[in-house]
């Protein structure tokens, strides 16, 4: 990352340090406070936390829900003197694991000898022991790795935020072994009941928090088992779907699949085109005498939820009421998943 503040010695700085420079690292370099400030003042440089900047181009180009809540953590490890790990959510994003976005943005660290765990300055610490090998240096910082920052989230925010988690770290390749492993320590820690139940609901077929928050919410029905990423396929099409209970098959819908590359979404063609091609795909799976019910994000939450858990309850009754619940006659046509 290259930004032109014309002083080779600061660059030196911002490159080492994930684009970033403390006030103190700022005027070791021979620069004046009133140089500092007038870089602030022009908006040259971006206070990302008290005593530490960054560029401000740096800074408009990350992404406001993750490249700056890891701007924010960088910064507070520069700044802490005391041996420390990031974990929880300031992991999560380290890793890039999928996670729902707390109701308070904090940098969460992991200290050794801590008494008691306190919030200072946007930061908080947490007092819990862990091994040298739970520990993952990215971009030269400690961090707790996924198994157990997943837990962690669990015991810190819920059950739903944990199992979304978990399930995003099973899909980066975290096994069920590992989990309970590192579980396993836990004993008497607060919300371990918590942790132990998001690790028995979880599935690695959720490849979305939208599909793992559709799948709980098909529990909250009562429908299930829930087989993930149900995969058909014939001479014709092929198509693979999000969620199946018996012959009903449950689809996520997230705003990204109909929005374009250049707009920060998923859909290479224009979202006229998405639509009719999802029409399509879902004509062909539902001419196996499958029925269908689509989710999205605004079904999650409020009176809307509730709305959506009548609807899709309706749905699957219809679809039993037309074809049943076995799907032996579509074993020729069924894709079996790979372990």
């Amino acid at each position: 990352m290259h930004v032109h503040l014309g002083e080779p010695d600061i660059q030196r700085t911002l490159d080492r340090q994930w684009g970033l420079i403390s006030r103190a690292q700022f005027l070791d370099t021979g620069r004046t406070r009133e140089h500092l400030n007038r870089l602030l003042r022009t908006g040259q440089l971006v206070t990302v936390r008290r005593g530490v900047y960054m560029p401000r181009e740096v800074w408009i180009a990350l992404d406001p829900y993750v490249g700056r809540q890891r701007a924010r953590a960088h910064a507070a490890h520069l700044q802490m003197r005391r041996a420390h790990v990031l974990s929880h959510d300031s992991a999560a994003h380290e890793l890039r694991i999928a996670m729902l976005a707390p109701q308070v943005e904090l940098v969460h660290v992991t200290r050794r000898g801590v008494r008691g765990g306190r919030v200072e300055h946007g930061v908080k610490h947490h007092l819990a022991p862990y091994r040298e090998d739970q520990v993952v240096l990215v971009d030269g910082i400690p961090v707790l790795g996924p198994a157990r920052t997943a837990l962690d989230i669990a015991r810190e925010h819920g059950l739903v935020a944990g199992v979304v988690t978990i399930d995003s770290a099973r899909q980066l390749g975290v096994s069920a072994a590992e989990l309970w492993a590192a579980c396993a320590p836990m004993v008497c820690w607060p919300e371990v009941t918590v942790v132990r139940a998001a690790i028995d609901l979880s599935d690695p077929g959720a490849e979305s928090v939208g599909e793992t928050l559709g799948r709980l919410l098909l529990g909250e029905i009562g429908l299930g088992p829930v087989q993930t990423q149900f995969e058909l396929r014939d001479e014709t099409g092929w198509a693979r779907c999000d969620m199946r209970v018996g012959r009903h098959l449950i689809e996520f819908d997230g705003e990204k699949k109909y929005q374009r590359r250049d707009s920060g979404g998923l859909a290479v063609v224009d979202p006229d085109q998405v639509v009719w091609q999802e029409k399509q795909r879902q004509d062909w799976v539902t001419g196996f005498r499958l029925g269908m019910s689509r989710l999205v994000w605004a079904d999650f939450w409020g009176r809307r939820r509730e709305l959506a858990k009548e609807r899709v309850a309706r749905e699957y009754a219809a679809t039993c009421a037309a074809y049943g619940t076995d799907i032996s006659d579509l074993a020729p046509y069924i894709v079996a998943r790979s372990a």
